[in-house]
């Protein structure tokens, strides 16, 4: 990929470097209480549980609380985030857990090598022109029938939004608000099989609705 190309990467890596011990703080539950949400990963981990020992990715993992939550699932699961700061705030509270720096649209994995991937709210980062581009990896790098969990904020219309400011720190953030039929179509033209969609209203403290959409590599 070009610089230009690797420009929203760049930019999302140095916000989160920037903010990412007040992230972890203010977040410090991996669903947030919400009991329809941990029943959603419950059912994500006991599809990916089938293809173990393959391991489960958790793509965007931040400071590791949905890591820990499938570790706890009975998952072998290990966290990916594009932050180095928010990686060292992982395995800090978790240190038997793996994580490492990288990024969803390049993984540095071999081909069929995962049993399932968990990506809850870190394509809301992604521009539309690379969803493709990490969809096209999460086929190729899952083993034939493992699932993907997706979730993000979504609302009735596309929108991009910019944060020049966040928890008091200084950043260049692009928030991506999508449908979910918008992610499922882009996810089937990937080779992925439809399996689940489910939209949650915002709860109190919320201002967007939570799409969760789930997925598996077709078997043959």
């Amino acid at each position: 990929m070009s610089d230009l190309d690797t420009a929203f990467l760049t930019a999302t890596r140095t916000s989160y470097d920037a903010m990412a011990a007040d992230y972890a703080s203010r977040f410090p539950d991996a669903m947030g209480g919400v009991p329809l949400d941990r029943a959603l990963v419950s059912a994500f981990a006991e599809l990916a549980r089938a293809h173990s020992p393959a391991p489960v990715a958790d793509l965007g993992s931040g400071p590791g609380h949905v890591t820990a939550l499938l570790h706890e699932l009975g998952v072998p699961v290990f966290g990916v985030d594009l932050s180095p700061r928010m990686v060292a705030l992982a395995r800090r509270a978790h240190p038997r857990l793996r994580f490492h720096v990288g990024t969803m649209t390049r993984l540095d994995l071999p081909d069929a090598a995962l049993g399932g991937i968990a990506a809850l709210f870190s394509i809301i980062h992604v521009p539309d022109d690379h969803l493709p581009t990490a969809f096209a990896e999460f086929h190729r790098v899952l083993r034939p029938g493992a699932p993907v969990l997706l979730s993000f904020q979504t609302t009735d219309t596309e929108d991009r939004v910019h944060l020049t400011e966040r928890f008091g720190h200084e950043i260049a953030l692009d928030y991506y608000w999508r449908t979910p039929e918008k992610v499922a179509d882009l996810l089937v033209k990937a080779g992925l099989a439809p399996y689940a969609r489910v939209v949650r209203e915002p709860g109190e403290d919320e201002k967007f609705a939570k799409a969760f959409v789930l997925v598996r590599k077709p078997a043959s």
